[in-house]
């Protein structure tokens, strides 16, 4: 009647005329994702069969909330033992919210993000040359332009690690699921006020959903690589220095392994990209890389 780690914090056992269910809520740690995350689910139980479900997590509340997680689960206990003795079942089926299964969906072998605005820039040359790299091997690969769908940006509202689902529908939906799928992601992007673009930034953010996703299901990415390719007007590696640790950072957090990083300064001096020499094969080369294993790869790294 529980999930791998929670702890029965109520139960209690209704009759009705409609029958006889079992109220439970429980208790589990999170700490392991956030220190101090607890989330709270209360079931209504008919036989061995979960009828509704509602769950609400620590991080919810924000400093000033003038209630507390625990507090909401025992008050929504209370209003469904209330409804189920006074014969009002209709909160039963509005209420059963599934939990994301982390299986994966529709998705190529390689997903490349093209982070730029612009359509037609350098950072969508590079994606180019990537997905033909990663094609010619024999794997299928999409480019993704995010500044061509429609993604909000993520409020903090931490309701996603009550499901594993953000409470937003929108096209990101989709594009978790291609995140999920891929073996390889490869992330193109511009320095913009040295750091990512905004879309890009607004994706990053976004992808909270899938991390929550793992935390809740326990089935944590395996294998599963990412490249940074960038490209900054300025001279010098040091404006990519936020960038970098940005997209690494949200890499590590669901559990991508960084596999390479390709950088390109001094653009707005040589503008067009095909004319810096060597920038096709260096992307070609880490593409390849990426997609291998063992000897071959490291021989492709120090090409």
């Amino acid at each position: 009647m529980k999930d791998a780690g929670e702890e029965i914090l109520h139960e209690k056992e209704i009759v009705t005329q409609g029958g006889r269910f079992s109220l439970v809520l429980s208790s589990r740690d999170l700490g392991t994702a956030y220190p101090g995350m607890i989330l709270y689910t209360l079931r209504v139980f008919c036989g061995d069969a979960v009828i509704a479900r509602f769950r609400t997590n620590t991080f919810e509340y924000p400093p000033s909330s003038t209630i507390a997680a625990r507090d909401a689960a025992i008050a929504k206990a209370d209003e469904w033992e209330h409804d189920l003795v006074s014969g009002h079942s209709e909160f039963l089926e509005p209420q059963d919210i599934p939990v994301a299964g982390g299986h994966p969906g529709p998705a190529p072998d390689v997903l490349i993000l093209q982070g730029s605005p612009r359509a037609q820039g350098n950072c969508s040359i590079l994606a180019a040359w990537a997905q033909d790299q990663a094609t010619r091997d024999g794997f299928s690969a999409d480019v993704v332009y995010l500044d061509d769908l429609i993604i909000r940006g993520c409020i903090g509202c931490y309701q996603c690690y009550n499901t594993g689902t953000c409470t937003f529908e929108d096209d990101m939906t989709g594009l978790i699921g291609q995140v999920r799928g891929a073996r390889l992601m490869i992330v193109c992007t511009p320095v913009y006020t040295n750091t990512v673009p905004g879309m890009l930034k607004i994706f990053l953010d976004r992808c909270q959903a899938w991390h929550a996703e793992q935390v809740i299901t326990g089935a944590v990415a395996q294998g599963k690589r990412g490249l940074l390719f960038a490209v900054a007007g300025r001279k010098g590696e040091e404006n990519f220095a936020c960038v970098t640790s940005v997209v690494h950072a949200f890499m590590r957090h669901l559990r991508i392994h960084p596999s390479g990083t390709v950088l390109f300064d001094d653009l707005d001096r040589t503008r067009d990209i095909r004319q810096v020499p060597g920038a096709e094969d260096r992307i070609r080369n880490a593409v390849k890389a990426a997609l291998r294993t063992g000897k071959e790869r490291d021989a492709l790294l120090r090409a």
